[in-house]
């Protein structure tokens, strides 16, 4: 599918104007300015908005992809899938049950090494029924073999959309854009939205080799059947590649934070340390380091205006796990607490998990990792409770502890 109306088409976003937008909103021009050529998906709260808003965009003539309804997450999976094959760019969004009803086609796309990129407005999920924020839809899906990438705010959500396309693109295998639910979907802030010309500095359309997709005029096997013979050595090459995709986001990270200094996108926002795989923010020699995913990390980054000991290691890139660079930074502080939305019931925190498997033994000895839990189906995490955490931290404790 070709698109159509590539002259002068902005989505409504002026070249390097600051706007302040609802998240979702964000989202919807972003993925309209890259010009995918097929979007399907299907509502569910809190990601409705971002379909919606792209499904008027394109009622309205200032969009050129083709919608393509469906009549469930599975099927919107589904589609999204078969498009991709065809060798065009894709889009989708769900968040939590929706999220949970596309898992099968979830693992198909990556082990199809489908360029896919999808939104997922993070949810808590059922039972007991809860349509607020936490992590626990994301973290089902986190050994399925897509990169994940997390926002902390709505300049950081366009930029990443950008970025998922390029990796996904390059590396030919899936991207999730995890935002969190109504924190950042339905809250306003200024950005500045990239546009179409701008980003096709970066990103190129879209042109994969005649071996890459479907084509009756040079027919290929996609998804065929393996045997144990040969299952194996698929999945090694995937774990591998996923491995590898770490040097390539440093890479692209700093190629997009170019393009987006024309425009007038400052990012960074003051870390110590930015390497487009985690963020660091406080002093070089910290007593605690409070270690996150997503929105959180800016309500850390005020308690640590008042925390002159305590820093706010920020993970931008949680799947492909970026453990060494992690071990780097918190090898200088002595108090580790990782906070997260979301619990591996029966064992401890997932992301607390992934940081201890990745520290050598020497590293665990010397440091005092202690894991939170809090902001399960979206509980306030407040300052107060940060400020708990850090002065919690310094005790030794190897069960998870839920906070607030």
């Amino acid at each position: 599918m070709k698109n159509k109306f590539n002259k002068n088409r902005t989505a409504g976003a002026a070249d390097s104007r600051r706007e302040i937008l609802e998240g979702s909103r964000v989202i919807s021009l972003v993925i309209n300015n890259i010009r995918p050529a097929v979007v399907s998906a299907y509502p569910i709260t809190p990601q409705t908005h971002i379909v919606e808003d792209l499904a008027k965009l394109k009622a309205d003539g200032r969009a050129d992809y083709e919608y393509v309804r469906a009549e469930s997450e599975f099927a919107a999976a589904s589609i999204i899938l078969g498009a991709s094959a065809t060798g065009v760019r894709t889009y989708s969004a769900t968040s939590s049950q929706g999220l949970l009803l596309m898992n099968e086609v979830v693992y198909n796309i990556a082990g199809l090494r489908l360029p896919v990129v999808m939104t997922c407005a993070n949810r808590a999920i059922s039972s007991p029924i809860n349509i607020w924020n936490d992590h626990s839809d994301v973290m089902t899906v986190r050994d399925a073999g897509w990169i994940q990438l997390f926002a902390a705010d709505h300049q950081e959500t366009a930029n990443l959309h950008i970025l998922a396309y390029k990796l996904a693109e390059k590396l030919k295998i899936p991207v999730m854009v995890n935002v969190d639910g109504y924190i950042l979907t339905h809250s306003y802030e200024p950005v500045i939205i990239p546009s179409p010309a701008q980003i096709k500095k970066y990103l190129p359309d879209y042109k994969p080799r005649s071996d890459e997709y479907l084509n009756p005029a040079n027919p290929q096997t996609f998804g065929a059947f393996f045997g144990p013979a040969y299952y194996q050595a698929a999945r090694a090459a995937l774990q591998e590649d996923l491995k590898g995709a770490l040097k390539i986001i440093k890479q692209e990270t700093i190629a997009l934070n170019k393009i987006l200094a024309e425009t007038g996108i400052k990012t960074g926002g003051g870390a110590l340390i930015d390497n487009g795989l985690v963020e660091y923010y406080g002093p070089k020699n910290p007593t605690t380091i409070i270690v996150a995913l997503g929105s959180v990390t800016g309500t850390i980054k005020e308690v640590l205006k008042t925390e002159p000991k305590a820093g706010c290691l920020k993970i931008k890139v949680y799947r492909p796990f970026p453990g060494e660079e992690i071990a780097k930074i918190i090898g200088r502080a002595k108090n580790i607490a990782v906070l997260e939305k979301a619990i591996s019931l029966g064992q401890s925190g997932p992301v607390y998990s992934d940081l201890k498997a990745a520290l050598d033994n020497g590293a665990i000895k010397n440091l005092n990792l202690r894991s939170y839990i809090a902001g399960l189906g979206g509980r306030d995490i407040t300052e107060k409770m940060i400020k708990d955490i850090i002065s919690d931290a310094g005790r030794k404790n190897p069960e998870p502890k839920f906070i607030g």
